[in-house]
């Protein structure tokens, strides 16, 4: 497959990601517990495909930033949860979910080599 494909679907997962994540924050009510969570794991699951595929399409090392990168996504993926355990502590995850964003994004366009 063509990186492109890759790319988007990496990008566009993330950004529903990050949406299904500040809605949890929004709302941790009961019913809307099974529909955050299902949505939370599918995007994270095609992130993790996304930004895999396009790890190997484009030839790139394991370096530092892919593993802060990992990280980065990992904390993404559990806050949606934590969200629904721990409904007076949003202010704080939200600011977590928040940094967690912005050091992936400083990986990519940062630290990551070659760009």
């Amino acid at each position: 497959m063509d990186p492109k494909i890759y790319q988007v679907i990496h990008l566009v997962s993330v950004i529903f990601l990050v949406a299904v994540t500040f809605r949890a924050f929004a709302a941790p009510t009961p019913e809307s517990r099974r529909s955050n969570l299902m949505l939370s794991g599918i995007t994270s699951l095609a992130a993790l495909v996304g930004g895999f595929g396009l790890m190997a399409k484009m030839g790139y090392a394991w370096d530092v930033w892919v593993f802060v990168k990992i990280g980065c996504w990992l904390g993404l993926s559990a806050l949606a949860g934590v969200a629904y355990r721990k409904p007076e502590a949003t202010k704080s995850l939200s600011w977590l979910a928040f940094a967690l964003v912005v050091t992936a994004v400083l990986m990519v366009y940062v630290v990551r080599p070659g760009v």
